[in-house]
């Protein structure tokens, strides 16, 4: 596998809802409600994802790619915190590969593009949020330097509460 990480465009909005939609149902498989689960439709997202494409404000708000031949196979989303740490904090608000590609390298390579990207736009440091049962994702982001800071959240998905943990780490000096 050849993994390349791009820019996402608003002509990505199909292929990234495929992307979020049949990531959600493999990883939160068991830990949200299997009828949400289900009910995530792709065609639905479109709309989402060529909106927010469309207000991507480079550096400090957008949305990355990863590609195989060509073929969308991740995303991730950076922006400023939307917990209030300051204009020092970027967040990582999103970070998914298609589970056919879990383990590839694509994660890896993704994560290191939102690092530099967040680290580009001028934040010191960074955080994300992780459902707190979802122990696959929170391996991966320790093992990408990551560290729980004792913030948690509740949430609701199909009507069942879940909770939330944050992750934070400090960003390299841009080069």
């Amino acid at each position: 596998m050849e993994v390349r990480v791009r820019r996402a465009v608003p002509a990505d909005a199909a292929a990234i809802a495929g992307v979020h939609v049949r990531t959600w149902q493999r990883a939160y498989r068991g830990l949200l409600p299997q009828h949400f689960l289900d009910g995530l439709d792709p065609v639905r997202r479109v709309e989402v994802w060529a909106q927010i494409l469309v207000g991507a404000s480079w550096p400090a708000r957008g949305t990355l790619v990863a590609e195989d031949g060509g073929r969308v196979i991740g995303f991730a989303a950076i922006c400023p915190s939307r917990d209030g740490d300051g204009h020092g904090t970027g967040e990582l608000a999103a970070i998914y590969v298609d589970p056919a590609c879990w383990g590839t390298g694509a994660g890896r390579a993704l994560m290191d593009a939102a690092v530099t990207a967040l680290a580009g736009a001028g934040f010191a440091e960074a955080t994300l949020w992780v459902l707190a049962a979802n122990v696959r994702a929170r391996r991966f982001y320790t093992a990408a330097g990551w560290l729980t800071d004792g913030a948690a959240q509740e949430d609701q998905f199909g009507g069942v509460t879940v909770r939330e943990v944050r992750y934070r780490r400090l960003l390299p000096a841009p080069a």
